[in-house]
């Protein structure tokens, strides 16, 4: 199993969700979080207070956000949640926008979760692989697609 499935908790996958703004997708991050039991539920608002504060800077390519915080009291263990979307949300980032595919990440520190943004990074720039994380109907074919 790779380091990105280890980091996704069950409950941590949610697929072909409704959202109408981004801080709903912030928010149905944040559950996959909580529900695998990385954060507290204090952790989602402290994502959306950082984009707010920081701008869209979380949209990483084209249709893709990573959406987090500083660590925190909120932080149990570093991982990730990831959430695919319906229908594609504005988050301010002309040519990335519309996002699909938004991950979460909750890290205990500045450095443990180096390894995973490693391998995130490998995904993310494959544009083969965020179109199959976009069409994915399951959550064993995420996994599958994470390696």
């Amino acid at each position: 199993m790779s380091n990105l499935n280890q980091a996704m908790g069950e409950g941590s996958i949610l697929i072909n969700q409704a959202a109408n703004t981004w801080q709903e997708t912030f928010e149905l991050a944040g559950l996959g979080l909580v529900s695998s039991n990385r954060v507290t539920s204090d952790y989602t608002q402290q994502m959306i207070e950082a984009f707010e504060e920081f701008g869209p800077y979380m949209v990483l390519t084209k249709g893709v956000a990573l959406v987090h915080a500083r660590p925190s009291s909120a932080v149990l263990s570093t991982g990730l949640s990831l959430v695919t979307l319906t229908q594609g949300i504005n988050f301010g980032v002309e040519r990335f926008d519309p996002v699909r595919v938004v991950i979460g990440l909750a890290a205990l520190d500045h450095d443990s979760h180096i390894d995973l943004m490693a391998e995130l990074a490998d995904i993310i720039s494959s544009e083969e692989k965020v179109n199959s994380l976009m069409a994915a109907a399951s959550e064993a074919e995420v996994r599958s697609i994470l390696g």
